[in-house]
């Protein structure tokens, strides 16, 4: 039952964070000359700042060292990040999807798979360390 509340929580957040990231996301689609990627990308920073920050503390509650889990989460986008951004671009920009449907997409990819990047890896052997 504590990983189901951990669940919600870290969903909780996540939605907090895709709220930053569509909201900076349409700011910039709609107020900007920019392409698609760059648009997602600078969205996808901001929400994933915010998201790590909340998680750690609340959902995770680790006491792990700040600076190496943020590196971790980093690692991983190192991979999500180019990879969703080229599916976004050929799905937005080459095949003329929705703009708003394809960073739907991939926040939804980026959801599941940061969650259990998260838990097992990143915050594994620390969790619930916070007294």
């Amino acid at each position: 039952m504590k990983e189901f509340w951990r669940f919600l929580k870290f969903a909780f957040f996540s939605v907090s964070a895709g709220l930053v990231e569509m909201g900076s996301f349409a700011l910039l689609n709609e107020f900007t000359d920019m392409p698609y990627w760059p648009c997602y990308l600078i969205a996808l920073v901001l929400s994933v700042v915010w998201n790590f920050t909340l998680n750690r503390k609340f959902t995770f509650k680790s006491t792990a060292n700040y600076s190496k889990a943020m590196l971790m989460v980093f690692a991983y986008y190192l991979v999500f990040t180019p990879l969703s951004t080229l599916l976004g671009h050929w799905l937005a920009d080459g095949l003329g999807w929705n703009e708003y449907l394809v960073t739907g997409i991939n926040m939804l990819l980026n959801f599941s798979t940061e969650f259990l990047y998260q838990r097992y890896v990143v915050f594994g052997k620390s969790i619930d360390t916070v007294d």
